[in-house]
């Protein structure tokens, strides 16, 4: 006999109006579990690395357009007027804003199991509505998703070209950091569409605080800290129900893809295929980023001998 489904239930005015039951719900539907916070807590270092050269790339993508660079000085993506400064990537504004980059995905590699973790991510998606800050700052959707998408495709490549990391780990690294953009970017939407504005709270106050502070307290350290990142408060244990796995079939084992089952030992004809030869192994270095060593990605040191083709098409020079 079957065991019975199990089914969740959540209230949907509580998913909109509670952040707790918000990222409980998206935990659950997502599998997002205390693995997937082994893996990301387990790789930061891998991921760190990769953090200076990410920052450098996302900021020339970010400057190539007119519609995202006058963000920074205009402080809105939907103003169409004409740009008074030209900015580029050595401006002292845009290393300013560098700086809280490397800040905030510093941050994204932190101890996800708290929920100050998860408050924060909900502050970003509301200061980029001219919400919480002294100076607003307004940022349209379609924007900020593709940052996001960006971000998530150089960290993917990156990772799945480390020479020295076995496939399962790389599996999980990617796995656990795609579940957290992903819920970014939920928070980011949050603050954007028009879902629920029945339940939604005009008359709330919001408390203007500094860029990187929730609720009084620093919890996002910047290079001028001299810190890599982590949060001030001390430990404290996750307030966020973990899902349940009652009921739930055993996951396949790490690296295995959950339709191998099906597939394995044929051929497009449905008959029994002759067992592959692995390719040779050897170092891969991802195109973005062959400009740094691949022994430690991130190094500002570019490697003379890397292929430079791809990294020096990044921005058109007529962009400039």
């Amino acid at each position: 006999m079957a065991q019975p489904r199990l089914f969740m239930t959540f209230s949907r005015e509580e998913i909109y109006t509670n952040l707790e039951t918000r990222i409980h719900y998206l935990h659950s539907f997502i599998d997002f579990s205390s693995k997937d916070i082994e893996a990301l807590i387990g790789g930061a270092k891998y991921v760190k690395a990769l953090i200076p050269a990410v920052v450098n790339i996302v900021y020339k993508k970010l400057l190539q357009y007119d519609i995202t660079a006058r963000a920074f000085t205009t402080r809105s993506t939907s103003f169409e007027g004409p740009m008074d400064v030209r900015l580029t990537e050595d401006s002292p504004h845009i290393q300013h804003r560098k700086m809280f980059m490397r800040a905030y995905l510093n941050k994204l590699c932190s101890d996800p199991s708290r929920m100050e973790f998860w408050e924060y991510l909900d502050k970003v998606g509301m200061m980029h509505v001219g919400l919480g800050r002294a100076h607003p700052l307004h940022v349209e959707y379609i924007h900020l998703g593709m940052t996001l998408a960006l971000i998530q495709d150089i960290m993917n490549e990156a990772i799945l070209s480390h020479p020295r990391l076995a496939l399962p780990r790389k599996i999980a690294i990617i796995k656990a950091l795609n579940k957290v953009i992903w819920i970014q970017n939920d928070l980011l939407a949050k603050w954007q569409v028009k879902d629920a504005d029945e339940f939604r709270n005009d008359d709330e106050d919001i408390v203007i605080e500094k860029e990187g502070y929730v609720n009084g307290i620093k919890i996002l350290r910047t290079d001028d800290d001299g810190s890599s990142g982590e949060e001030s408060r001390p430990d404290s244990p996750s307030r966020i129900p973990r899902p349940s796995t009652t009921g739930v079939h055993p996951a396949p084992p790490p690296g295995l893809c959950p339709f191998a089952s099906m597939v394995d030992g044929l051929d497009l004809d449905g008959k029994e295929a002759a067992p592959a030869t692995p390719p040779p192994k050897k170092p891969y270095v991802a195109p973005r980023l062959a400009g740094y060593k691949p022994e430690n990605f991130g190094d500002d040191k570019v490697n003379p001998n890397a292929p430079r083709e791809e990294t020096e098409q990044l921005v058109a020079p007529e962009a400039w």
